[in-house]
């Protein structure tokens, strides 16, 4: 996709920082770091999101994290646990809108947060979870 930067950051037009590249993805140092080793795996086809990815792509995307996931806690970095984390749309948090998966090095005490505010919600009924189950088996029965 022309002007997507992410694009130019997965395939090298772009000034990037490499941990990994293969035919499919590349990861990436995150410019803007929430800790030290944060990476962003991309896919080297422009996919705005997730679901616009073929299967087999966004499964290499998931074994590319999880491999960087590895990587991160062999690096000598400062990894206590590891988030993997994906904002799919702009209501999720997507600011850039080419699919990546953000791995994140955690550690005790570090600054990052997801927080819900107000807290925790009260469990929903059984009756409307199995209701919004069946929305959602239909949904993808109709996706195949």
């Amino acid at each position: 996709m022309t002007g997507c930067v992410f694009c130019a950051v997965a395939t090298g037009q772009a000034e990037r920082s490499l941990v990994y590249e293969d035919d499919v993805a590349a990861v990436v140092l995150d410019l803007h770091p929430v800790n030290t080793g944060h990476s962003l795996v991309l896919p080297m086809e422009h996919a705005t999101y997730l679901a616009d990815l073929v299967e087999a792509a966004a499964a290499h995307l998931f074994v590319t994290a999880l491999r960087t996931a590895g990587a991160l806690r062999r690096s000598g970095l400062r990894c206590e646990g590891i988030n993997l984390f994906v904002a799919d749309g702009e209501a999720a948090g997507q600011e850039v809108f080419h699919v990546h998966v953000h791995v994140l090095p955690r550690f005790e005490g570090d600054p990052f947060r997801v927080v819900r505010e107000g807290g925790r919600v009260q469990p929903q009924a059984r009756s409307e979870l199995d209701g919004i189950a069946e929305r959602l088996r239909t949904a993808w029965s109709s996706a195949e």
